[in-house]
């Protein structure tokens, strides 16, 4: 095998597939990327749970391929000059160039690296990779990472003609996206592994080109330009989310997004993990007054709102509210209430549930 290739293509291309190596595994291989030289360049990594293969623009001289250890072949390139880098394999020895900079590696047997799964295509849609980007990073926070309820460590997809819906959930609070889609065959459901979306957030471009995703029967396929990452597809039960929102609240106070998020902020900072405090917020005629209490003093802040709240009074967790609004891709939203102890939904002001979140209150104590 020999290959000739850009650095800074090389260096790409190492860094998007590393992302699905594993640190450590009884299986050697699986500590390695399989490089392979056909017609293109294909680098792979792959956990047994997801595999990322991505094409890599080279000059194949000689076809073959080679699985080389993740970590150390992404420092050297990363350190090489920028020039061209020429790989060439004999047997299992290794020899890189790029400049006057010369290494001899060996390598593994690429027999011993785990074929990727198959993906048998049942459902498949497409839509803008830039949306995808948007609907991942903007529900993936609402993740559980309890293993005691596997299906929850994922996120609910939910297809139909023309949208697709994401839902995340953690027993503590609900994030739901949705964007139009470029295409679509039928409707379905699956929930993807959230470590799996993770990955996928981070190669996805901010561009509006197609990014595939195909549904097997045990797998998911996502395809991003020249780079394409399967993942086990999370089986069991998903919460029935549609039942869990609360609908008809009778109190309903527009805010500006932004100004609310800086005052939980603000009476935040005397919150830390060993002095915890409920966020109090008590809805009044058109404002929102906030307040903490710890050991070391007391804060409060106020947001002016539109509506009236009855001076409902309602504890929350101030993360999972900063949370909720910083994913809120509005620069104002609705918060829509009904008792002390009922959820808060933070939704669009304009009622088009493009987003919706929905936080649990806390209970709170005299005092506090």
């Amino acid at each position: 095998m020999k290959f000739s290739c850009e650095k800074a293509l090389l260096q790409s291309a190492i860094a998007t597939a590393s992302r699905a190596v594993s640190p450590k595994s009884s299986i050697p291989a699986l500590e390695g990327l399989l490089l392979e030289a056909e017609n293109v360049l294909t680098i792979t990594g792959y956990n047994l749970e997801t595999g990322i293969r991505t094409i890599c623009d080279a000059e194949i001289q000689k076809q073959g391929s080679i699985v080389l250890p993740a970590r150390l072949l992404g420092e050297l390139v990363r350190k090489l000059p920028d020039d061209v880098v020429v790989i060439s394999v004999d047997k299992l020895s290794v020899h890189i160039t790029c400049g006057f900079s010369e290494f001899f590696l060996l390598g593994l047997d690429p027999e011993e690296f785990p074929l990727l799964p198959e993906v048998d295509c049942q459902n498949t849609f497409s839509l803008e990779e830039r949306g995808l980007k948007s609907m991942i990073a903007q529900t993936l926070f609402a993740v559980s990472d309890n293993e005691s309820r596997p299906i929850h460590t994922g996120s609910l997809f939910e297809v139909e003609k023309e949208q697709v819906t994401i839902i995340s959930v953690d027993g503590f609070r609900l994030a739901l996206r949705r964007e139009a889609l470029l295409e679509s065959e039928g409707e379905f459901t699956f929930v993807a592994p959230g470590a799996a979306l993770s990955e996928v957030e981070k190669i996805c471009r901010d561009t509006d080109e197609a990014v595939s995703v195909t549904m097997g029967a045990r797998h998911i396929m996502f395809q991003m330009g020249q780079t394409m990452l399967i993942s086990r597809r999370l089986e069991g039960e998903f919460l029935a989310w549609r039942k869990a929102i609360p609908r008809e609240n009778p109190i309903g106070v527009t805010v500006n997004t932004r100004a609310l998020l800086q005052s939980i902020d603000r009476v935040s900072l005397i919150i830390s993990e060993k002095l915890k405090s409920p966020l109090r917020c008590v809805f009044g005629e058109n404002e929102i007054q906030l307040s903490t209490k710890t050991a070391i003093g007391n804060a409060n802040d106020c947001c002016l709102a539109q509506g009236s709240g009855g001076n409902l009074e309602i504890g929350f967790n101030n993360r999972y509210m900063m949370d909720a609004l910083k994913a809120a891709p509005a620069d104002e939203v609705r918060l829509e209430l009904s008792t002390g102890v009922s959820p808060c939904v933070i939704m669009p002001v304009d009622g088009e549930e493009r987003f919706l979140y929905m936080v649990l209150p806390v209970r709170l104590r005299a005092g506090e």
